[in-house]
Formats: structure tokens, sequence, C-alpha cells
């Protein structure tokens, strides 16, 4: 039957899963009622029909945790509103530990949930018994329960959503496709379908297994992969109880769900099986694939014996259906980075079901009002890099990403597939000398170096692993004589032009209008004051500047760069970062290192910190910065490609005479927390403030010119003392067997949850566990306030005692920095 579409809409959203109706339902209830969602089969069709439907609600992050219970509210209440069944119910989740290990893991995600206000138990086998009396528990050590999780028909809760938006104005049209996105000007203006052409302010892609390649037909980036997805469902099973929880048995990678009296057992093993490398079919719609029992038989004999209602029960179902993943594990949420007004909501990796709710409400009120209502910057398509959507690279990388739903989340855990592909030009030698290599947006980056004789390898744990004493020996050397970093993989910009200066001292917060060769380090904000980047910028010349941020964040700092370069400024930014590596070199011994290369007179008074020159070492000519992020004197060297393995061997030539020591990321980490210097994605992001994160000091107040985010600011700094805080805290604990602080752990005051951690780490220069976070007073966070107070830090559901302070506890003056 022939349809007419609408010659324009507000919003196009082009996928029609239970992500899309979930944005429809949104952006309508907001207001925007000319919606158009344009599905290519009918709704739910591609993977939402045969999801498992699990609504789990603890995430690895306070707001997605939040966004995952507002969706469980939503579904809630959704039926009665709507008129349209659900299928949910609320029997909670019990989540099961073989381990030590893992009831670690499982302790520590129960801390976290309650200092984001959800209600868990953490209980004894015995208490799982009570819950679950079916089952065999032979060789559990305990679990956690979470009462208020739950679970849906998939398919009834995505036609709710679908009716709730037609109620609210939104129209839905099934059996059209998508042909073509129309872009003009470098924006999203409308879409090409089968039926007809509809132009349009804003165009969503929310078409799961499909979104890569539609977004690559209009040069956006969006790498997932499929993956086959396995379950069986039984026949009816009369003594299985229909209050039963869904279950988690992560060390033997499977999932159980009562469904109808019948049993649902699910499973993500450790090596997945990628699908649709090569396309999918263009009937593909409500389709199954073919049956692998050979691949699925381990996860069903581990089953067997869990659940011994299994041996007698016949399989009514066995299922395998494509889900989509991407590279590490968290979907994409936002604009696209290449395109204005093109958003995503993809890429759910088999969470989509928990998700859509919050997914929906977060992008309604993006679209809306042109940010999102919270950091969600987990999830933000700004963090993935080009590279990232090669076909090779996804598929590879899907074989282990299904997996680590369920595998142990280890800190520091490194993934093992798809790697090699960003390398420094001095990786090889690094390799040879011990490095033992983690992974960051591709590149491989030194973690730690193993001594001659000892593998540099992972040994995983939630204590001191394997590495501790190596980073130990890393920092001593830091703090004594003197280390040298490979930073090459951390992102620079080429800002260059008449108008450079006055457009990056319009985004940045402090004053980058300065001499030629000084450093200013800086916050770029939005206009609600929170921070959106945290880098330094350095001025070349008149017209040119050098901006420097982290390795995670450089598609994400690169457009909004872009972004906010006006249009008609003389002003062109360029990625410099395959093209300068960087090497610092930093402790007391730094200085007597770098003349000794160098010839130059590198004392404070010609060389003071926050300064850059250019020096030659060897036959090269490098940019030397007087700067640290570890908290000792020390320079970042910034060197041409094609010299950086010349001089790096330079450097390793002179150094012995100075006690050079090679140093990995894991001790810039630990250092860089004892400094209680701020890391974007931890500590700070678009909700943090400079105010809240106790960076006032660099905010150019007085600028004439202004910055983005300058009102918000200046409101905010009239109280005298902030109800949110960043803090510092160390374990009162001298010995070296105090536990770790990662983050997300409750901090209490006098009894009182009052905030959580955003980073810990051990601080080897002063033997402590130490942490970061922030606290809310609603009358202000004093010094005051904070000595009066009894602190304690809740680590996998044990309380500690801990000292917090608002400086560091290494070196709070900075007088190791400007010797």
């Amino acid at each position: 039957m022939s349809k007419s579409l609408p010659a324009r809409a507000d919003v196009v959203i082009v996928g029609g899963g239970i992500v899309g109706a979930s944005i429809a339902y949104h952006l309508a209830k907001l207001g925007i009622k000319n919606t158009v969602l344009l599905e290519r089969k009918q709704l739910t069709c591609g993977t939402t029909w045969h999801a498992a439907g699990l609504v789990g609600q603890l995430r690895a992050s306070r707001n997605l945790t939040e966004l995952a219970k507002y969706t469980t509210g939503l579904f809630e209440g959704l039926e009665k509103e709507t008129g349209q069944a659900t299928g949910f119910k609320q029997n909670g989740s019990v989540s099961v530990a073989l381990t030590e290990g893992r009831f670690e893991e499982l302790k520590r995600g129960a801390s976290m949930a309650k200092s984001f206000g959800l209600e868990v138990n953490v209980v004894s086998v015995g208490e799982i018994k009570e819950r679950l009396p079916h089952y065999n528990l032979d060789g559990a050590v305990g679990g956690v329960f979470l009462p208020k999780d739950g679970q849906v028909n998939p398919i009834d809760v995505t036609q709710a959503l679908a009716a709730g938006a037609r109620m609210n104005g939104a129209k839905i049209f099934e059996n059209s496709k998508v042909t073509r996105i129309l872009t003009k000007d470098g924006k999203a203006v409308g879409v090409e379908t089968t039926d007809g052409t509809i132009h349009a302010d804003k165009v969503v892609i929310a078409a799961g297994m499909w979104s890569r390649e539609i977004g690559r037909s209009i040069g956006v980036n969006i790498p997932l992969h499929a993956a086959e997805h396995f379950y069986i469902v039984t026949e009816p099973i009369e003594e299985l109880p229909r209050n039963m929880p869904v279950v988690r048995v992560p060390d033997e990678c499977t999932y159980y769900k009562e469904d109808a009296g019948k049993l649902l057992i699910g499973a993500f093993e450790p090596v997945a099986k990628p699908w649709g490398t090569e396309g999918i079919a263009e009937d593909h719609s409500f389709e199954t694939l073919p049956e692998d029992m050979d691949h699925f038989e381990p996860i069903l004999n581990d089953a067997v014996v869990r659940v011994p209602l299994l041996e007698k029960a016949g399989i009514a179902l066995f299922f395998n259906g494509p889900e989509s993943f991407t590279p590490d594990d968290r979907y994409y949420l936002g604009e696209a980075p290449e395109l204005k007004n093109l958003y995503v909501a993809t890429g759910f990796n088999s969470i989509g079901i928990q998700s859509s709710g919050g997914a929906g409400l977060v992008l309604s009120q993006w679209i809306k009002n042109g940010h999102p209502p919270m950091d969600v910057s987990g999830v933000d398509i700004r963090r993935i890099h080009p590279f990232q959507s090669v076909r090779q690279y996804v598929h590879d990388r899907t074989v282990e990403s299904l997996g680590l739903l369920y595998a142990m989340h280890w800190p520091y855990r490194q993934v093992e597939t798809a790697r090699g592909v960003r390398r420094s030009a001095i990786h090889d030698k690094l390799v040879a000398l011990g490095a033992c290599m983690g992974e960051v947006n591709g590149w491989e980056r030194p973690n730690w170096y193993a001594p001659r004789g000892v593998e540099p390898k992972y040994e995983y744990s939630y204590g001191r692993q394997n590495w501790w004493s190596y980073a130990d020996a890393e920092a001593k050397a830091l703090q004594s004589k003197v280390v040298m970093f490979d930073q090459s993989s951390f992102s620079k910009y080429l800002v260059q032009g008449r108008d450079a200066a006055k457009v990056l001292n319009r985004i940045s917060a402090n004053d980058v209008d300065v001499e030629e060769g000084r450093i200013v380090y800086t916050q770029w904000c939005n206009e609600r004051g929170g921070i959106e980047a945290d880098l330094t910028v350095t001025r070349l010349a008149p017209d040119k500047f050098m901006v420097v941020t982290g390795c995670a964040p450089q598609t994400r700092d690169f457009a909004w760069l872009k972004a906010h370069t006006p249009d008609d400024a003389h002003c062109i930014a360029a990625d410099v970062t395959s093209g300068l590596p960087m090497f610092a070199l930093m402790g007391p011994n730094s200085r007597p290192l770098l003349q000794k290369l160098s010839g130059m007179d590198l004392s404070t008074a010609a060389f003071p910190f926050g300064t850059s020159k250019e020096m030659e070492i060897g036959y090269a000519r490098v940019r030397a910065s007087r700067i640290t992020y570890v908290g000792e004197l020390g320079w970042e060297l910034y060197i041409p490609t094609e010299f950086a393995a010349h001089v790096f061997e330079r450097i390793l030539e002179a150094g012995a005479e100075f006690g050079l020591t090679l140093a990995g990321m894991h001790t810039m980490n630990n250092c860089r927390v004892e400094k209680a210097y701020r890391h974007w994605g931890h500590d700070i992001s678009d909700e943090d403030t400079p105010v809240e994160a106790g960076l006032g000091f660099v905010v150019a107040w007085d600028k004439k010119s202004g910055f983005i985010g300058k009102d918000a600011l200046l409101k905010q700094r009239e109280r005298k003392a902030q109800p949110k805080r960043m803090i510092c805290l160390a374990l009162d604990d001298g010995s070296d067997k105090a536990p770790m602080m990662y983050h997300e752990e409750p901090i209490y005051r006098d009894g009182v949850i009052v905030g959580s951690t955003t980073s810990g780490a051990w601080g080897h220069r002063i033997n402590a566990s130490l942490g970061m976070g922030y606290v809310k007073n609603d009358p202000g966070v004093s010094k005051e306030w904070i000595e009066a107070g009894k602190w304690e830090v809740e680590i996998a559901w044990k309380r500690y005692p801990a000292k917090v302070q608002l400086q560091s506890f290494y070196d709070p003056k900075g007088e190791r920095i400007k010797v």
C-alpha cells in the first residue's frame, strides 16, 4: 500500500527498534510533534524482537545508572499510559560469584550502587539458595541482589513506546526504507526513501546493525559489527518459580530468565562469532541464524549442572540472532562530529532494552536544547576515532567484545584483539626494553616496564597487581632522578591564522593571548560553565598556536574547536598528532640531562616554568615545553616523527649518567593522583565547572574578550563556599596493604554518603592509597566543614577511615615543579 510521507519534519528517525521508538516517544513528549520515524520493514524486526528483555539498573557510572533507573520507571507506567501491554515485571536480579575475585567485583559494584541510590544487597550463598531453591550453588562464594531489576517483552514494550509517540503527534511509517541521508553545507537536511523525500532539521540514525553502513555513506564513522547471540528456551517446567529473579552467573558466561513458565538460558561467551561482515541481506527481517550447538554446548553443559531441572526439560527453541557490538562495549549517543544535525543512537551491545528509555530521554533533550542534560561522555559518539570503523578492525574486536560483557572487569584490564593499530615511532624499541603495552584509542602505550628476565604480562587482581613493584621503582626514580615517558599518543592540534588568538581566547577560560613561547593551562567550557575539555595552549607565533590534550578525547576536542570557530574567522585548525610524537623527561635530573643533550641554559631564570622553546638534540630540532603532569621538574619534547627514533637514542645514550629510567602510564596516573591533577572523563566533565573542580585559579575572570561560560561561572563564584566541590582522600592506613580505590567508591561524612570518588591510585611517593572525588553540602563545602567531619570510604562493602582535604597530598605548594 502506498503511503504519503510528509514533505518536511523537525526530526526524522531512521530505525524502528526499541531505541528509535523511545526517541520518537520522548521527542513528542517534549513537544517536538513533527517527528517522523521510518522503519525499513516492521518495528522491532532487526534485533529488538529477539532480545532477552532484561531490565537491569546498575551500570558503570552514576549517570548511566540514573538512565537505567529511569528506563525501569518508564516501563512501570507505560502500559497504563498507552493501553499497550509491556510484559513488565519486577522480580529483581541475582548475580552469583564463583570466585573471590568475582565476589569482590560484585561487592565493589554493590558499594557503587549505594552511592547511586540503588537498592542493593550483598547476599551469602545461603541467602541465594532461599531465592533460588532450584539452583545448584556448588562453587558459589556469594552474590548481589538488586530487587528493582526486572524484565519486559521487547516487542510489546516497543509497540507501547510507538503508541505513546503517536498519541503525542509523532508519525511512524513501516516498510519505508531510507535510501539516502541528504546533506548540505556540512549538515544533515533530510532523507530520501522508497516512498519519497522528507526534508528535516535533524536526522537520527538508530538503525542498529545497519548504522555503520548508513553512516559511512555520508562520511560519518559509527564503528560497530553484528555478532551471533545464542540462547535456548525450554519447554514449560512445572517446578520453575514464576517469581524467579533474573539470574546471572558471569563466571559461566550465562544468564537465566523465567519466561511464562519456561526457562531462557543465554550466554556471552568469551570467543564470539561476528556476523554480517560482507553485508546484510536486503530482505533480513525477523530472521534467525543457523543453529550452532557445538558452539553453545559448553554453556549448556554448565547450565544443566547449575539448574538440575534442565536434565528433564526439553528444549523448545534454540535461538541464534544477530546483535551489534562496539569496540569498547559502550553504545553511541549524540551528534556526529563529522556532520551537524546528524545524531546517532545505536550500538547497544545487548543492553538496548534496559538502555532504551534513558537513551531516548537524553537524545531527545539533546536535540531540543543543543546539549545533553547530563554528562554522557562515556557513550558520546565523539569518543571514537575514524580508524575504528574499518571493517576488519570492528570484525576482529567483536570476537572479544561480546564476551567482555561477562568477563572479569579487572582494574587496568586490557583488550586482547585488534591490537597494534597505532604505534609510536619508538614502539619496537620500547618493547625491546621491557614495555608492557596497554591500549587507548588504538594507541599502544607503555603502561609499565618489566625488568630483564620478567615477562611483560598482566596478572590481574583488585589489589596490587604484578607490576606494582615496578611502578614503585619508576615513581621513586621520578622523584629522585629522571624518567622518560613516551606520550606520543597525546593529541595535538595546530591552530593558525590572523584570528587564531581571538578564536582560542573566546573558547578558552584562561587567557591564551600571551607572548610567544608561553604555555597556558586552560579549560574549554560550555555556556553552563561545564568543562568540555582540559588542555594546554602554547603560543608559537603571533598567528600560530599548539593545543595539546589527552589521547582519548582526540575526536571530541577537535570537534569542539571546529564547532566554535566562526565560519568567517581566518583560523585554520589541523590535527597534527601523527606528525608530532612527544617524549617527557621528568624528575630533578631532567635539567642536567637536557642541558647536556642540548647545550642550553635550562635554569629557571633562563627557562621558567610554563615556557616553551626550540632546542637541538643530536641532529634534530625539537620543541621543549617546561610543564608537568606528574608533579616534578620536567620538560615535554615535541619531535617531528622522522627524528623521533634518533632523539630517543640520544636520550638513552646520555641518560645513563643521570639515572634515566623508562616509566609507563600507570606511574603517570599514580603520580597525577598524588598531585590531584584532574583527568577529563574521570574527575571533570561537561557537568562539572572549574569552580567546583578547584580550578578557578586558571580562569581569566577579568579577560576583556570574555569566554564561553563566563556568565555562568561568575554567578557560581558569588558563593563563598560551593555546595559541590572536589576533594582529595587518603585512606587512614599507613601500611602498604591498604585497599585500592579506583572510582565511584561512596564517600561518607559522619556516617552519611555525601559523594563518591572519581579517581583512585596508589601514591608511591607518599606510600598511601589515594583518591579524588566530589562531595556535596548545600550550605557549602568549606575547609571548616571538612575538618569537622569523620570521613570514611566504602570499598567492596566495607568502610575505611580516610583523611580528606582540598589540596593534594604530595607537594601541595608545587615547590618541586618550579625549582
